[in-house]
């Protein structure tokens, strides 16, 4: 397996309106003590080299820590795919030798502390995969190492194509998706509705993190 030069770059993606939690910022909802962010940011640092938050509200108050503030760089609330365009020209411009850069939605309070290693495993020498988790079933498609050579096929891909879905991009190029099996839970359950945030209470409650 290739050996990587770095700790991959980290996208925090956090764009979206969040209209069916009565707008605002979702992620700074409460969970254990912890917002949304912060409680991602926790289990993310030790795996993860730079990390930026993809927002495009105004929040005056994240708290600390302070993470640089991406708004998407293509008009139009476009959706995740807009801030994951957003992240890979980012990352391009700072002339990283990552290959790939990692997104992570900020309203999933349970990502597992292994989740990046998992994600590599499976690379090997091939710098132009995507890598997706998948668990109960389903694939998260914002949960993802993403190639930061794909930053100008996919800008043309938003703009010239008007795509939107996360999927139809990515099954132009190689994709993995890695499992994850959890008695304990979905590791990628995430809050779209009020009642979600009282499952993860309720889940933090019974030790099932």
């Amino acid at each position: 397996m290739t050996k990587y030069p770095e700790k991959f770059p980290c996208l925090l993606l956090a764009g979206g309106l969040s209209r069916r939690m009565g707008g605002g910022a979702k992620f700074l909802q409460e969970l254990g003590g912890q917002s949304l962010l912060h409680r991602i940011i926790d289990t993310l640092r030790p795996q993860v080299g730079e990390m930026v938050l993809n927002m495009n509200m105004r929040v005056d108050d994240l708290g600390p820590p302070e993470l640089p503030i991406l708004p998407d760089s293509v008009g139009g609330f476009a959706g995740p795919l807009a801030g994951i365009l957003t992240g890979l020209e980012h990352f391009n411009a700072k002339g990283l030798t990552a290959s790939h850069m990692l997104s992570v939605p900020t309203d999933a309070p349970f990502i597992p502390p292994d989740l990046v290693a998992r994600l590599t495993a499976p690379l090997g020498d091939n710098g132009e995969t995507i890598v997706m988790a998948r668990s109960v079933g389903r694939v998260h498609p914002v949960v993802a190492l993403w190639p930061l050579s794909l930053a100008a096929d996919l800008r043309r891909a938003l703009v010239e194509e008007d795509l939107r879905k996360i999927l139809v991009f990515a099954e132009r190029y190689n994709r993995i998706e890695v499992e994850w099996h959890d008695s304990d839970g979905d590791p990628f359950f995430n809050i779209n509705r009020p009642e979600d945030l009282e499952v993860a209470r309720g889940r933090l409650e019974k030790g099932r993190l």
